[in-house]
């Protein structure tokens, strides 16, 4: 199974995708809502994979995600973004940031899974 984290605020888009990737049968998935919750999480959780929502109230997704990159164990786990607001400078700055991809919103829960397992691979 894959472990991945999935960081976002909104529940309703939770809930759409823990169900997508569930399905699949290939995913083992943690869920927060905040990037407080996420870096608590990972004290003692280490995913393959971080799927991480853009704008959050408090931490944004690329705040998180350059905590994250702080931790010896979380330096090069493949990172995801999830926007809305998928201008091509942003997304140009979040793959330097080290992002292995950005998914934009609304998202298809069908291709979800297919979309991480070949982020995974390309980063």
């Amino acid at each position: 199974m894959i472990k991945l984290l999935h960081v976002e605020d909104d529940a309703d888009i939770r809930e759409i995708a823990l169900m997508a990737l569930e399905l699949s049968g290939d995913f083992d998935v943690v869920q927060c809502e905040t990037g407080e919750a996420a870096l608590n999480q990972v004290q003692s959780y280490t995913p393959d994979v971080i799927l991480l929502d853009m704008m959050m109230p408090g931490m944004t997704g690329r705040q998180t995600l350059e905590k994250m990159r702080e931790m010896e164990s979380l330096r090069d786990v493949p990172a995801i973004f999830m926007t809305a607001r998928a201008q091509h400078n942003e997304i140009e700055e979040l793959r330097d940031l080290g992002a292995a991809d950005v998914i934009s919103k609304p998202f298809d829960p069908i291709s979800l899974a297919d979309q991480v397992k070949a982020a995974m691979q390309a980063g």
